[in-house]
């Protein structure tokens, strides 16, 4: 876990509030962290890349999945850091509660996930490679995984380096962690809801990867 990371200032993915996320997830919070469009966009991207009648893993989640209602999943396992939220999330058949950064593994099978998804919770990861890597593992080779994010963070428990980049960065950011930890067919881009949208406030930015199978070229 130590080399994850190399090449990267040694406090580049501290928080400014350094006590344990658990203390801070503690109470649940029944907000959605992204405006009506938004969320409206995050949904119709996931309408286009995650497979239905699959099994999909929705990672850093809380009350609320952006899964299109129309689309019916083999199963949708749920994690996050308040079981209060997980609990109300209906769209969730089965979830649990774990703290990345303190135990930054997945409880899940290898091979056992048709898909990932992952919104505005990535900046909050203190060990995105460790982590992405074990998604890696529970995922089947080829299956995709899809992260969001928006401008809007609790600042105190986004990680430095996150809060120092720009949108673009950001993205390109997360495209060097995913390849290190084996993913390929990196894309990144905006999620643009409808231009005539009256709910549109917040940006939405996308990275798309797949597990990189045997016979496949690194990128």
């Amino acid at each position: 876990m130590s080399d994850d990371l190399d090449g990267f200032h040694p406090r580049a993915f501290d928080k400014a509030d350094a006590s344990p996320d658990s203390l801070f997830y503690a109470e649940p919070r029944f907000v959605t962290h992204l405006d009506d469009a938004a969320i409206r966009a995050v949904t119709a991207l996931y309408r286009t890349v995650l497979p239905e009648g699959g099994v999909i893993l929705d990672l850093m989640s809380s009350w609320v999945s952006h899964l299109p209602e129309e689309m019916a999943f083999e199963q949708v396992i749920g994690h996050g850091m308040n079981e209060a939220e997980l609990a109300a999330n209906t769209r969730l058949d089965r979830y649990f509660v774990r703290d990345l950064n303190r135990e930054p593994s997945l409880p899940l099978a290898d091979h056992s996930l048709d898909a990932a998804c992952l919104c505005v919770g990535v900046q909050y990861l203190q060990y995105p490679v460790t982590v992405f890597r074990d998604l890696a593992r529970c995922l089947r080779p080829q299956a995709p995984l899809v992260i969001s994010f928006s401008d809007r963070c609790f600042p105190t428990k986004a990680v430095a380096i996150w809060q120092a980049l720009d949108n673009p960065d950001r993205q390109r950011l997360l495209a060097t962690l995913l390849g290190r930890a084996g993913f390929g067919s990196i894309e990144t881009g905006a999620v643009t809801p409808d231009a005539d949208d009256p709910d549109w406030r917040d940006p939405i930015f996308a990275v798309t990867a797949s597990v990189i199978g045997r016979g496949d070229a690194e990128i």
